[in-house]
């Protein structure tokens, strides 16, 4: 590790003790040594032992940064996971970062936009409406048009930051890839990869605000999700700036229920939304932690999702949504002869595994979660128990599924919040179902004949011509292939040459040393020159 690495993995650990987060480590077998060396560090001493222990561990997250502070908000969606005090300090996490000076924040606005901020806004306020780990948002009007806008703003000297955590990550990850075999499955490098991806592309404003735009028109004049217009020719890669909403928070639970909103219609919409987002338009917001969803209030029985910052995006292909659904389906239909084996099908297991034994451990983890019922399944202890029970069969993490299970844990944590009797197998079949449906048989022939019709259309006029390219290309290969069969078959016979001379060659040089043994020197030297001549054409014969 260089010593940059090494300054800042200290900097972690210290802040981390300073905080008392240790006192999360459970007594454990395998925890035995990090609390063996917390004991012993006694000069790093918790500085806060007055503070709850969920507030602690939200300002550690915050001071070590927006790496840090993403995983914080992930696990507050978790309630069903962390207790309250834990997952309440965490939620502050989502939109209530400590703001940066809202001065330096106008300056670096008016280097974007080249000039002051007056020239297109009004009303500018300089107190930020919210802030996050990346980000910070002010409000102002559209000079023009009178439009309520906010301007986001990227945070200052926060690339350094970033780069210089994920650099100690890859780190760790190759060290732990190396040193630990049974991680290798884990592909813990690929997934720090894929981790570094969302976080840089969320330092480009220009890519939040072009998939704001897609996600937009995926949705237009849809009653389930409603994404703010952006305005582009203000936007830049450090600012971006919006439509203001006005909306509930999703997580103020008692302003949504004092304001009549149908809380269950509400959590099935979150679900149907995440839903049609991966397998209808295979393009889905990939952070929606409770500060990037709101509620719109003006009709509450019919309620509305309104989604922020879609700087995190996910995208699927046609296989991996086919194998998914298929899995969801097969699971919850408790067939898990299926599971096992569309787990080897699609490559998640090696092809190698015994389907049989798959399937009776897949079966001894799944029947006990069965026995309750579906309202009260957690997707979250079902995805931890399958993957500890797929690891013994050297099932490999799939990177570009880990936006996906983030987003699924992300929506149900919000739909379980919103409306605790949520079914979210009963609302999501229905959908996984007609999607299949759609994806096999007279349906999906005629959808893909459709598709392809323009391009045969347009192709036809040229298909005799493209007959005779391809029936001449043909030709000149059966050519070259003849060629290339006669080349082979002469260098084939030319070796051949070469090994009986060569063999002459050394049957020669083995008679002259016998007959110089018996003292017959003049035939002696003959027979050994006449073996190196033969081993020269040898040589000659090879060298064609």
């Amino acid at each position: 590790m260089t010593p940059s690495e090494i300054k800042r993995l200290y900097r972690i650990i210290k802040v981390q003790l300073e905080y008392g987060i240790d006192e999360l480590l459970p007594n454990h077998q395998l925890t035995k040594a990090p609390l063996l060396a917390r004991k012993s560090l006694f000069w790093i001493r918790n500085k806060y032992p007055e503070k709850p222990l969920g507030e602690r561990l939200r300002l550690a997250l915050q001071e070590l940064g927006p790496v840090w502070i993403k995983f914080g908000q992930m696990m507050s969606t978790r309630r069903d996971l962390f207790p309250p005090h834990i997952a309440d300090q965490l939620a502050l996490l989502q939109d209530k970062v400590s703001p940066f000076d809202g001065q330096l924040a106008k300056k670096r606005i008016e280097e974007e936009l080249g000039g002051p901020v007056e020239n297109w806004f009004d009303e500018f306020d300089i107190e930020p409406l919210a802030s996050a780990s990346i980000a910070q948002v002010h409000t102002a009007r559209v000079k023009e048009t009178q439009q309520e806008v906010v301007l986001k703003v990227i945070r200052p000297d926060i690339r350094p930051v970033i780069e210089a955590d994920l650099k100690l990550m890859y780190r760790l990850a190759r060290m732990v890839a190396k040193s630990v075999p049974e991680a290798r499955r884990l592909k813990p490098v690929e997934v720090v990869r894929e981790y570094e991806k969302t976080l840089i592309s969320e330092l480009d404003l220009r890519r939040e605000a072009a998939n704001a735009i897609q996600l937009r028109r995926n949705f237009e004049n849809s009653e389930e999700l409603y994404v703010p217009e952006v305005l582009p020719d203000f936007s830049n890669e450090s600012l971006m700036v919006s439509e203001r909403i006005y909306g509930i928070q999703v997580s103020d639970i008692d302003a949504l229920v004092a304001n009549g909103t149908d809380m269950k219609l509400l959590a099935e919409r979150g679900v149907s939304v995440f839903f049609t987002q991966v397998f209808r338009d295979s393009f889905f917001h990939a952070d929606m932690h409770p500060g990037n969803v709101f509620v719109n209030p003006t009709h509450p029985e019919n309620p509305q999702w309104i989604g922020l910052d879609c700087g995190i995006v996910g995208t699927l292909n046609n296989e991996d949504k086919r194998y998914l659904a298929e899995n969801f389906l097969a699971f919850f239909n408790r067939d898990y002869r299926k599971v096992a084996q569309l787990h080897v099908d699609s490559g998640w297991v090696p092809y190698d595994t015994n389907v049989d034994e798959f399937e009776v451990a897949i079966r001894i983890v799944c029947e006990p979660i069965f026995a309750k019922p579906l309202c009260e399944i957690s997707f979250g202890h079902v995805l931890l128990n399958l993957f500890n029970t797929a690891r013994r069969f050297n099932m490999e993490v799939q990177p570009q599924l880990v936006l996906l299970q983030k987003t699924l844990l992300y929506v149900e944590g919000l739909g379980r919040q919103l409306y605790p009797q949520l079914d979210l197998w009963d609302t999501a079949k229905p959908f996984l179902e007609q999607w299949m449906k759609q994806q096999i048989g007279p349906h999906a022939v005629w959808h893909a004949f459709k598709e392809r019709a323009p391009y045969w259309v347009e192709k036809l006029p040229e298909l005799p011509e493209l007959l005779y390219d391809s029936l001449k290309q043909g030709k000149v290969l059966n050519q070259r292939m003849d060629q290339l069969y006669q080349g082979y078959r002469d260098n084939k016979r030319q070796h051949a040459t070469g090994k009986f001379l060569f063999g002459i060659g050394a049957t020669l040089v083995v008679c002259s040393a016998i007959l110089f043994t018996s003292h017959l020197d003049q035939v002696s030297l003959g027979c050994g020159i006449a073996g190196v001549l033969f081993w020269l054409l040898s040589w000659r014969a090879y060298r064609r």
